[in-house]
């Protein structure tokens, strides 16, 4: 108790001394209210464009600025989003009954300020300082632990703060290019080796290994250097036992809803093992308030539309319908799961009700799977725009459930990485583009899923043109740039001086992001409605992590 009191006594002093750090993007006194959200890293898809589409429904949303956000080099600064936290959070006003209580207070007291409806946080950024930084840090297991504490310090201190948590359960990626250089180094060249032995692994713990894959296993232990091994472990073993300090924080009522995402991975994997014990750590504690679930980049959006919905007191209604074949079976590329799981589960972690075949719903969510079963990325050969006939079918259904009034979105997750090329030439050439309340084809399966369904059942609130602007986003970054110019400008880049290359653009960056604008301006007014003309002149796109693999389209000021 009485660090708890040094800790208060030190934060007050902080919040009444000058100004340091301000919110970025503050929204006029004539909102909903405010949201505080803290996401993983400063990506537009995980901090800028989630923050906007809630926005636009009216709330203002508080987010730290991006010096303090990490990127793909900085890893981030925890003390300091802390401190942020506290002084962006906090105001001196009457005491609570509880906090009369505690703090024998009468008069006016430091806690949460009253306009603030809730609390949706980044446990990556809190903790490690960035979604990138729990993948490769050398943080000592004490000081992760303090920081873990820091969420019991913070919720005593603001007993009505509705906190709404997300953490990632460390990726797994199958191989060192897989990566994205985002592991640390000895990954590039024992990748795959790393992959198949957790893999291995975990099949072990779940069912038994044949002779011949034991023999593997054996093989891979003296193949990995000792070293290499010891560190991914030592890594892994911290992220585990932090998640069980969250998974407790739960237990006791701290949170509203913690979200443990299984970041990229696969049906046996490290991370599949690990997320199976937590299960079973889950329900030793009884903590009804966390959820397990498949995907990460996606779910700081579906808990601002909890939070949301819990404001609102609303529970949305969610049906799914698939493209041929494998359909709802389709375990995709990096996860461990079917898409209908992922769906359901989704609709769950937003504070929506799934429904099979369903009247009268909030959202009709379309997912449209490659009817073969493949799950390669936007930039395969296959990706080609003649239309093929379960699209013709696919876009059918689709076009009968808008012509009932049924509100329709769409998950494109036929291809990784973008858009299904053939899809989005048959949605143009129907008109359908605009008649649709969300779309989405951005990088994973799930990632895409949780785009189109948060948006999705969020789109009835907004005015049509804000929802409009939501669609125009996601095609000129799902489709047209995703999809089709960054596989242009990343053959091209030859041309540049600097000799750049996709994952490090280097000096080269301005010029190849002044290419990917010009390309983008022919392309979108090729492909989308006249009327969309004067947005598409203002945007730029730019690559923030100064890296080809994703950009930031917005209109320019």
């Amino acid at each position: 108790m009485k660090k708890v009191f040094v800790l208060f006594i030190c934060l007050v002093c902080l919040l009444v001394t000058t100004d340091t750090t301000e919110a970025k993007k503050v929204n006029d006194s004539t909102s909903k209210g405010k949201i505080v959200f803290i996401p993983h890293d400063n990506r537009p898809v995980s901090d800028e464009m989630a923050a906007d589409t809630i926005r636009k429904l009216g709330y203002e949303v508080i987010v730290p600025p991006d010096d303090l956000l990490g990127n793909k080099d900085n890893m981030g600064n925890p003390e300091n989003l802390w401190m942020w936290l506290e002084k962006n959070t906090t105001v001196k006003r009457s005491p609570s009954k509880l906090e009369q209580k505690r703090f024998h207070a009468g008069g006016k007291i430091w806690g949460l300020d009253p306009e603030i409806k809730a609390i949706v946080i980044s446990a990556d950024s809190m903790i490690y300082g960035s979604l990138v930084s729990s993948r490769k840090h050398d943080i000592t297991e004490r000081k992760l632990k303090e920081r873990v504490a820091n969420f019991a310090d913070y919720k005593y201190r603001h007993d009505d703060a509705k906190l709404y948590v997300f953490s990632s359960v460390m990726r797994t990626p199958t191989s060192g290019e897989n990566s994205g250089s985002q592991e640390p180094e000895y990954y590039k060249a024992y990748g795959y080796d790393i992959f198949r032995y957790t893999a291995l692994k975990d099949k072990a713990d779940a069912k038994g290994l044949s002779s011949r894959e034991k023999k593997e296993l054996e093989f891979l232990m003296e193949l990995i250097p000792s070293a290499y091994l010891r560190d991914w472990d030592n890594r892994r073993g911290k992220n585990y036992r932090i998640n069980e300090g969250l998974i407790d924080l739960a237990a006791k009522g701290k949170f509203e809803c913690l979200a443990l995402g299984r970041d990229d991975n696969a049906a046996w994997s490290q991370t599949h093992m690990e997320a199976r014990h937590l299960r079973d750590y889950t329900q030793k504690k009884s903590a009804e308030t966390v959820q397990n679930i498949a995907g990460i980049d996606e779910l700081g959006l579906l808990l601002l539309t909890r939070a949301v919905n819990a404001i609102e007191k609303k529970q949305p209604v969610v049906t799914a319908d698939y493209n041929w074949g494998s359909g709802k079976y389709l375990i995709p590329a990096y996860s461990d799961e079917p898409v209908d799981t992922t769906v359901r589960a989704q609709v769950q972690l937003l504070g929506g009700q799934y429904v099979d075949n369903g009247k009268n719903v909030d959202l009709l969510l379309m997912v449209n799977t490659n009817p073969t079963g493949a799950n390669l990325g936007a930039n395969w050969y296959s990706n080609n725009k003649k239309i093929r006939p379960d699209v013709k079918t696919f876009v059918s259904y689709m076009e009968r459930a808008i012509n009932r009034g049924e509100p329709v979105g769409v998950a494109d997750v036929s291809f990784v990485n973008g858009s299904d090329n053939s899809l989005m030439e048959e949605l143009r050439d129907k008109d359908m583009l605009y008649k649709l309340q969300s779309y989405s084809g951005w990088n994973t399966p799930t990632n895409s899923i949780g785009y189109a369904l948060a948006q999705g059942v969020l789109a009835k609130n907004m005015k049509k043109a804000d929802k409009d602007e939501l669609l125009t986003i996601r095609y000129l970054d799902d489709w047209l740039y995703q999809a089709n110019i960054r596989q242009m400008v990343s053959r091209q880049l030859s041309w540049f001086k600097e000799g750049g290359v996709y994952s490090e653009l280097g000096s080269d960056k301005a010029q190849v992001e002044l290419r990917a604008t010009s390309l983008m301006h022919t392309f979108a007014v090729d492909n989308l409605p006249a009327s969309k003309s004067d947005f598409i002149k203002k945007i730029r796109v730019s690559c923030p992590w100064n890296r080809l693999f994703e950009a930031k389209i917005s209109p320019e000021k």
